[in-house]
């Protein structure tokens, strides 16, 4: 990115219920917002499927 903040849109998803209360505990330990906490573990798992490049910069997507 280029130092500015990716543009953001609203969607809505269905959780299980589980998965929503571990999701607003850990959001509360991170001192995050619920939805700033699901966007960065997302961001995590496309980054390790090699979705997204990692911080050298490095995406399975290029080989």
């Amino acid at each position: 990115m280029n130092g500015q903040r990716p543009l953001k849109d609203k969607v809505s998803i269905t959780l299980d219920s589980d998965v929503i209360e571990a999701i607003k505990e850990l959001s509360e330990q991170d001192d995050r917002p619920f939805s700033q906490y699901i966007n960065r573990v997302l961001r995590k798992h496309l980054i390790a499927v090699g979705y997204f490049p990692d911080a050298s910069g490095k995406s399975n997507k290029d080989e």
